[in-house]
């Protein structure tokens, strides 16, 4: 009975580090595609080596490592790719957790080093125009978020894009009123609750990886059965 839930335990770790290798891969290719189709040095120029798509490359390298090693430690019962991965994730697990304190404690100080790169990037923007085919990074956001400039359409001092216009844009232009800093303080508060969620799903993930991980090792040492390759 022990031997056949240990394999049924064995088995049920391949086939879940196998769907989240599939599931980094995805992210990884994901995150390409955003770096190559949408750059955000025009809006935030001194984040821009830090924005969404080189966050999601990055996610997308460690869940595939991560869960290849799950996956090949349990396959073949190999102790040192085990204790490896336990490891992996609970490092993940407690940098996943620092983040989200270091994001409540410093939230006031990130949200000015927001604003002031929004105002850079959007200093850096004034004076262009789009050819109605290519958006910029700035079309992009006031677009989606229904906003215009940093805090008012006033920011664009005149030179007002055609991104920035709700209605009668031809003829007697209404543009939206809310800056595209307060739209994405709304849209990250918006969201917040479903970031706590993920980021509490994760762990909860983690912790149980790290105990089948932990089970099985333990199975491996008691029956000598060493570090195959």
């Amino acid at each position: 009975m022990a031997q056949t839930c240990l394999k049924c335990l064995k088995f049920t770790m391949c086939a879940a580090n196998f769907l989240c290798f599939m599931s980094g891969l995805v992210v990884l290719g994901f995150g390409i595609y955003m770096t190559m189709t949408f750059k955000m040095a025009a809006i935030t120029p001194a984040l821009a080596n830090i924005n969404v798509a080189h966050i999601l490359i990055i996610t997308g390298i460690i869940i595939t490592c991560v869960s290849f090693l799950g996956f090949l430690g349990a396959l073949r019962e190999n102790r040192c790719l085990l204790i490896v991965f336990f490891s992996m994730l609970f490092i993940l697990m407690v940098v996943e957790l620092s983040a989200a304190c270091l994001l409540l404690i410093y939230e006031h100080q990130i949200s000015e080093k927001l604003e002031k790169e929004l105002k850079e990037g959007l200093k850096k923007a004034k004076g262009k125009t789009d050819n109605g085919t290519i958006l910029t990074d700035w079309d992009t956001v006031q677009k989606n978020l229904h906003c215009c400039g940093v805090k008012n359409v006033s920011d664009w001092e005149g030179n007002v894009p055609k991104s920035c216009c709700q209605y009668n844009c031809h003829t007697n232009p209404k543009y939206y009123e809310k800056g595209c800093f307060e739209a994405l303080k709304t849209f990250f508060e918006d969201n917040f609750l479903t970031t706590g969620i993920t980021v509490i799903v994760l762990c909860i993930v983690e912790v149980l990886g790290m105990c089948f991980a932990m089970t099985l090792f333990c199975h491996i040492s008691r029956n000598g059965l060493g570090y195959k390759l």
